[in-house]
């Protein structure tokens, strides 16, 4: 039996290893690292496979957030709302850009943002939402966009570990103002370094959000605003114009793979298998349990004798963490996101498991409950 990884890039390159390597060789011999035409042909292939009128390649996914914000023209001191259990980048460019994170407890079945606590944390510096389609599957948009309705407000999507799922028929990014993806390796839509995009449907906006990513400019050597430096080389869209017409077969292994966890541990009952929204496909960026009575470190250590990976995302809720902990949630109730910190673990996810695999991991998991 292959080596168990947490995500198993080597195979998967192997089975694409002759048209990416011929790609990136083109690239060198054309010497046309930065915007040249792989670039293009990427962004152009995103926006047919999203739907979506703009795409704008980055650097990679935080930039993504931070330009994204940053189009927007928010004054020091504006408040975005997002999730408290989520990736710490979320909150970091909210705080880099001197606006203030708001922070709402999540649903206990998806892990995504709670919207009744969404609601109820708007005031009137509110000016933007951050869902997060977290681990795999979409959040609530519909009230997301309701709520953003009522109270003129902009919705930048963090889509980061969602590419390829759908809400109501609509891709996950593409449904608010903005959308925001990674591309980092171990995404289901991964390059082979850092990468990242954002994606929109209004024209106004995509024409900031291309001159914020190139240093302001809309004209070499004239500034009409502050940007960054933020691009995605040729080499990394090489990769991604060649990866995304597998994307759906990625994501389809993924659920297939999900779907063997789910149905060998149904009769667990103390392990909570992921829940799949009736609104929104799931594409798995992570299998996620939540394991009850306590059990979880000594699941994990189990699985780790036996030579199995298992993570916990993220034991730290953002608004406990020393960056991002204002005072302003000393007393406040997350129930939800406390217990999944206290809960969560995830299971080797990704595109190359084979049956082999799946029944040790399952058979070692069982084991453990005495199944």
């Amino acid at each position: 039996m292959k080596k168990i990884q947490m995500v198993d890039l080597q195979s998967q390159y192997q089975k694409i290893k002759t048209e990416v390597d011929a790609s990136i060789m083109n690239v060198i011999e054309s010497a046309a690292f930065i915007n040249g035409p792989e670039v293009k042909q990427f962004q152009e292939d995103l926006e047919k496979y999203l739907d979506v009128k703009h795409v704008i390649p980055c650097g990679n996914g935080t930039d993504a957030l931070q330009i994204a914000l940053m189009a927007l023209g928010l004054e020091p001191g504006d408040e975005v709302v997002t999730a408290d259990f989520t990736f710490a980048a979320t909150v970091e460019v909210i705080d880099l850009l001197k606006l203030k994170s708001v922070l709402v407890d999540v649903n206990l079945d998806t892990f995504t943002v709670d919207t009744e606590k969404l609601k109820a944390a708007i005031t009137p510096k509110t000016k933007a939402i951050i869902p997060v389609h977290l681990f795999g599957q979409c959040a609530n948009m519909d009230e997301v966009m309701a709520i953003a309705k009522e109270h003129n407000l902009y919705v930048v999507e963090d889509t980061a570990q969602a590419i390829g799922a759908e809400y109501k028929g609509k891709k996950a990014g593409t449904i608010g103002d903005i959308g925001c993806t990674s591309f980092f390796p171990s995404k289901n839509l991964g390059c082979y370094g850092d990468g990242g995009a954002i994606f929109t449907n209004n024209d106004e906006l995509a024409h900031r959000l291309r001159g914020i990513v190139n240093h302001g400019m809309y004209k070499r050597y004239y500034h009409d605003e502050v940007g960054v430096n933020s691009r995605l080389d040729s080499m990394q869209a090489a990769v991604l114009r060649h990866k995304l017409p597998h994307l759906d077969g990625y994501n389809a292994a993924r659920l297939a793979a999900a779907t063997y966890y789910s149905e060998a541990f149904a009769e667990i009952d103390e392990l909570v298998t992921p829940v799949i929204s009736s609104d929104s496909t799931h594409v798995f960026h992570q299998y996620t349990l939540r394991v009850l009575n306590g059990k979880r470190d000594a699941l994990q250590a189990f699985l780790t004798e036996k030579e199995i990976p298992a993570m916990i995302y993220y034991p730290v809720p953002l608004r406990k963490q020393k960056a991002y902990d204002s005072g302003d949630y000393v007393d406040a109730d997350f129930p939800n996101t406390d217990t999944l910190v206290a809960e969560v673990m995830s299971l080797p996810m990704h595109t190359e498991l084979d049956e082999e695999q799946l029944v040790y991991i399952t058979s070692a998991v069982k084991e453990f409950f005495g199944k």
